[in-house]
Order: C-alpha cells, then sequence, then structure tokens
C-alpha cells in the first residue's frame, strides 16, 4: 500500500476543485443569501451537501469500482443504464449546462460591457468561438482555462474577504422559509454531482497517473484530494452567500441571479471590476462549453457506433444550446428545475449504493429501489409542474412525507430498499452485474 503524498493530493485536489467549479456556478450562492439572510448558515450547509459533498461521493463510488455512472447504472438493467446515461449528458450539455454557460456570459460579461448587443447575436458569436475549438481542438483553450482559474479566484478571494471585513449592510431576518431544504434544491442547480459520475475517469486517470494502481491507495488519494476540493468550494461558495444575505435590505427588488452577481461586484470593486470579473467568467463559461460540447459529440458519436460522425453532433449541440441560451439564465434555471428533481435523486440513490458495496449485492434489489425513486420523483414532479391541478395526483403526493420539501422520493425509495433487502437477502447476485466489482 502507497502511503499518499501531500503534494499529490493537493495538486489532484486541485484539479477536483476546478472540475467542480464552474463560473456559472456563481449565480447561485449570492441569490440563495440574499434569500436567506440570517438563515444564510444554514443554507450553507444545505447548497453544500448537494452542491459539494454529493459530487465527491460520486467520484469515491466511481472510485470504489473503477468506472462511471453507465458501471453504476448497469446494475438495474442496459437500456435503463443507456436511457439514464443519456438523459445525463443531456442535462449537462445541450439542454441545461451548455446553454447556461452561454446566458451567463452574456448576462455578466457581454451585456455589462456591450449593452447594445442582443443576446440573440451575443449567444450566436458564443457559439461560433465553440465550435471554431471543437472541431479543430487546440491546446490554446487549455491554456486559458488553466490561467483563468486562478484569476477567477484571486478576484473572488477579494471580493469575499472585503465583504466579511468591510459588509455592504446588515444581515436581517428574512422570513425565509425552508433555507435548508430549498438550498438542497438549489445544489440540485449546479449539476456537479451528474457530472462527477460521467466525467470521473478523468480524476481516476489523474490519481492512477501518479502511481496509485492498488484500490484502497486511490479511493484513499481520492479522498483526500477530495477534502482539498472540498475546503476551496466551501470558502468560495460560502463567502459568496455571505455577500448575498448583506445585501437583502439595499437590493430588495426582484433581481436577477446574473444582475445581483453584477451588483454585488459593482458594489465592491466598481466598474472595472465588474468587467474584469465578467471577461473571467465568460472565457472560464467558454472553456466549459468547449468541453461538454465535445463530450457530448463524442458520447453520441459512440453510441451510433460512429454512424453519425462527431462533427455533426458537435453542430447539433451546439446549435439547440444556442436556441434555449438566448432564453436568458432565469429561464434556464425554470427549466432545468423539473429536470434535475428527476435526475438527481436517481444518482444520489445509485451513488449510495454503489457506495454500500457488498451490502447491496443483489440487482433485483437495485431495480425496485431505483424505479421506485424514478416513479415518485416523476409523479411529485408533474404535481409541481400542474400546481396540484390533477386532484388524485395531488392527493396522493401530499400524503407522502417529505414532498411538502421537495424530497417525496426519500421515504418511498428507503422502504422499497428495504423490502428488496427482505426479498433478496439470500440470493446471489443476478448475470447483469457480473461486470461489476462489488466491493
Amino acid at each position: 500500500m502507497k502511503k499518499v503524498s501531500p503534494k499529490d493530493f493537493i495538486v489532484i485536489g486541485f484539479a477536483l476543485f476546478a472540475m467542480f467549479f464552474g463560473a456559472g456556478n456563481l449565480i447561485f450562492p449570492p441569490y440563495i443569501g440574499k434569500l436567506a439572510g440570517d438563515q444564510t448558515p444554514l443554507a450553507i450547509i444545505g447548497f453544500l451537501i448537494t452542491g459539494v459533498g454529493l459530487p465527491l461521493s460520486g467520484i469515491i463510488a466511481c472510485a470504489k469500482i473503477n468506472g462511471s455512472f453507465t458501471d453504476m447504472s448497469r446494475r438495474v438493467g442496459k437500456i435503463f443504464s443507456i436511457i439514464a446515461t443519456t438523459a445525463l449528458v443531456l442535462a449537462i450539455g445541450p439542454m441545461l449546462a451548455i446553454p447556461r454557460t452561454a446566458a451567463t456570459t452574456y448576462e455578466l460579461a457581454i451585456h455589462p460591457i456591450f449593452p447594445s448587443v442582443s443576446p440573440v447575436i451575443g449567444v450566436i458569436i458564443y457559439f461560433g468561438i465553440c465550435l471554431a475549438f471543437v472541431l479543430r481542438p487546440s491546446g490554446i483553450i487549455d491554456n486559458i482555462g488553466k490561467i483563468l482559474t486562478p484569476i477567477l479566484l484571486v478576484m473572488l478571494g477579494i471580493i469575499i474577504v472585503k465583504g466579511v471585513l468591510v459588509p455592504l449592510g446588515p444581515v436581517v431576518e428574512t422570513n425565509y422559509q425552508g433555507a435548508f431544504s430549498n438550498s438542497l434544491l438549489e445544489g440540485y442547480q449546479t449539476m456537479d454531482a451528474m457530472a462527477s459520475v460521467i466525467f470521473a475517469s478523468i480524476v481516476l486517470t489523474s490519481v492512477k497517473a501518479k502511481g496509485y494502481t492498488d484500490k484502497k491507495d486511490i479511493i484513499n488519494a481520492t479522498i483526500k484530494s477530495g477534502l482539498v476540493a472540498v475546503v476551496g468550494l466551501t470558502f468560495v461558495y460560502g463567502g459568496l452567500m455571505i455577500l448575498g444575505s448583506q445585501v437583502s435590505t439595499i437590493i430588495t427588488e426582484d433581481i436577477g441571479r446574473s444582475a445581483l452577481v453584477v451588483e454585488i461586484v459593482g458594489r465592491h470593486l466598481g466598474s472595472l471590476g465588474t468587467v474584469v470579473l465578467g471577461l473571467s467568467v465568460g472565457l472560464a463559461c467558454l472553456t466549459t462549453a468547449i468541453g461538454l460540447i465535445s463530450t457530448g459529440a463524442e458520447y453520441f458519436s459512440g453510441l451510433t457506433k460512429g454512424k453519425v460522425s462527431y462533427n455533426i453532433f458537435a453542430i447539433i449541440i451546439s446549435t439547440v444550446s444556442a436556441l434555449l441560451g438566448t432564453g436568458g439564465v432565469e429561464k434556464i434555471v425554470q427549466f432545468a428545475g423539473p429536470v434535475l428533481q428527476i435526475l438527481y435523486p436517481i444518482v444520489i440513490v445509485l451513488i449510495i449504493i454503489t457506495l454500500a458495496g457488498k451490502f447491496v449485492s443483489n440487482n433485483n434489489t437495485v431495480k425496485i429501489t431505483i424505479y421506485t425513486t424514478l416513479i415518485i420523483s416523476i409523479l411529485d414532479t408533474v404535481n409541481g409542474l400542474t400546481n396540484g391541478s390533477i386532484t388524485s395526483l395531488n392527493k396522493l403526493v401530499s400524503t407522502i412525507p417529505l414532498a411538502s420539501l421537495g424530497f417525496a422520493w426519500v421515504i418511498p425509495t428507503f422502504i422499497a430498499f428495504i423490502i428488496g433487502m427482505m426479498l433478496f437477502k439470500n440470493k446471489s447476485l443476478n448475470n447483469e452485474s457480473e461486470t461489476l466489482e462489488i466491493n
């Protein structure tokens, strides 16, 4: 067993931090802080659980099986695995994450500097640049990314420290209901847990490249690296939430998430600070979008076994993302909510089951648990979208514990898991799990 070097886990930890810290995620913590006010500490805990803790758990779960979400979900069935993985790739790609990078770039970088440029023109230019790099890969964009992250962090560090030492305003009671549960749901919007189980191979490759080949060494190195990332993300997300909590009485109007970030930065660093941060965030979003478009194009081209080329899928993904990106950040966030309320519970439960290892040894237990999670999540989401207008559905959902908090799936999933464990406790593994290493 190899001892994990501090140098190694610090380097990998920063890589994990960069992976989880998407520039587009900056818009969520200040907004939560503004709403929560004096309940911000509770909101920080909730947001960190789903925005940081879950992604880290996802990476560790993948390290445990030396695989990815495809391997986790295969225990439910091959068809389910393909559909679920495709849904995740679409969510962190053209349906949600990529359009959000474009909308965030426009609202934080383009509009404040060039207010006369329309969202449509801004998004077209944005994806034109993306395609130029995606279709003709270059090391330039990687180098830009390596430079931008430190610049962005330094600026955020300055703003957060200044905000703590010289608050913009008092932290007051806002009478915000459900600070903890709402922050848990808001943490879904980072989409990092979904990204972690899709891109885990990148992190695991980095760990193995440092000479860690034994499974226990890999998991140990991943956990220690994860702690480094957690500290960094806690500082950034927690700090931004605190800054948001200071403007509850100053910025009282119904302001959007992106506009709130611009306003806070402007009050702390002036117009120059707003421009520099906007450009840094915009370019950082660009590097993220390029990586996501490339990943999505490779995945879908592989799914068709090369019958549809990488370039064709890259163009399709960029076109769909551009159409959705013109709607603005707030509309994308609203659209993302229902989608994430269905996908996230599945990811969470599969991560937990994978971490449980041999304790959950039968695939039938996994199937019962996951399908229960899926069904309840869909029913709860549909009930929310229809505002409870379907009487029978509303009555059903309202009887489920935690439904009012947005977690109707939790108790039914737990019950289904217990039933599955009792029914299949002494049964051997199904054939479908033979390729998955359970520990």
